[in-house]
């Protein structure tokens, strides 16, 4: 596996391609009093220009109370047919910025907030990465385990995808 570290736009250029091939992350927040992070499947609504990633979540969830003592977050996304893999980790603003639900509001959050986008426990979750690391997969997952499957049977080394900071 070679390393390709990446910055900036192309950094912020990765990391958009991957969330919104990806979409479902698992986000973790941090409990006060647990030893084990509290782990939730999300689907981001956006990754905006910045690198940010964007969500609707709901005020009387766990995630939202954990966030509210402890802003630090990560966000592991993994398409493991295509052998892609990404860490984000970052510092988590809530606000109930009316704009943002509106323009993320979808059929998919009906069947969360049955209230409808005035729902007064929507919160817009924004995660502003720190720092995230990445593995993808060069070409597809079968190229992959034949090159794995040839290096066992060679002993030749085969790059088989790539890994790398993104510094945004």
């Amino acid at each position: 596996m070679s390393t390709e570290n990446l910055k900036d736009k192309e950094a912020i250029g990765k990391l958009k391609d991957m969330v919104n091939t990806i979409d479902i992350g698992i986000l973790c927040s941090f409990t006060a009093s647990g030893d084990y992070p509290h782990a939730v499947p999300m689907s981001r609504q956006e990754v905006d220009d910045e690198g940010n990633i964007w969500y609707l979540f709901s005020s009387e969830s766990e995630t939202y109370a954990n966030l509210k003592k402890n802003n630090k977050a990560s966000v592991l996304f993994s398409h493991v047919g295509d052998y892609n893999f990404l860490n984000v980790n970052g510092v988590a603003e809530i606000t109930n910025d009316k704009q943002r639900i509106e323009k993320y509001w979808n059929r998919m959050m009906e069947g969360w907030f049955e209230k409808g986008k005035d729902d007064a426990r929507i919160r817009v979750l924004k995660i502003a990465p720190v720092e995230a690391h990445y593995w993808d997969n060069k070409s597809n997952k079968l190229m992959t385990i034949l090159k794995v499957a040839a290096s066992a049977v060679t002993g030749q080394k085969m790059d088989i995808g790539r890994e790398g900071e993104l510094n945004l």
